[in-house]
């Protein structure tokens, strides 16, 4: 069995791929629609992906206890900045729990929280 992907519920399809390709880099993979009330996107590096759809007549999912992580290339300051740039606030300071990881979080714009993650080398 493999994991395929990550279904998100989102208000503004629009604003969530904003998020998704210019603050986390994913691409996106195809974006359509399958009927009138729904528009759909799968991003990131097939054969794991994130969904997003958009759905009208949809509740919005839930963002309590759901947490996304991305393993980021470069350094954590570097990826804060970028967030704060983009009008995003990272919720607490950076953490490091060993001395081998450091990370942060973010809310996206439907409110889960993106774990961006740094894996610190010479350690």
């Amino acid at each position: 069995m493999k994991f395929c992907w990550t279904t998100l519920m989102v208000e503004d399809l629009d604003k969530s791929l904003k998020f998704y390709t210019e603050i986390v880099g994913l691409s996106v993979n195809r974006r359509f629609k399958p009927n009138a009330h729904m528009e759909i996107a799968f991003l990131g590096n097939a054969p794991t992906e994130l969904e997003l759809i958009q759905e009208a007549r949809a509740n919005k999912s839930e963002a309590k206890g759901i947490s996304i992580g991305f393993m980021i290339d470069g350094q954590l300051e570097q990826v804060i900045e970028r967030l704060s740039e983009n009008g995003y606030k990272c919720e607490g300071e950076i953490q490091q729990p060993n001395p081998n990881i450091r990370f942060v979080y973010v809310k996206d714009p439907d409110g889960f929280s993106v774990q961006f993650v740094e894996t610190v080398q010479g350690n």
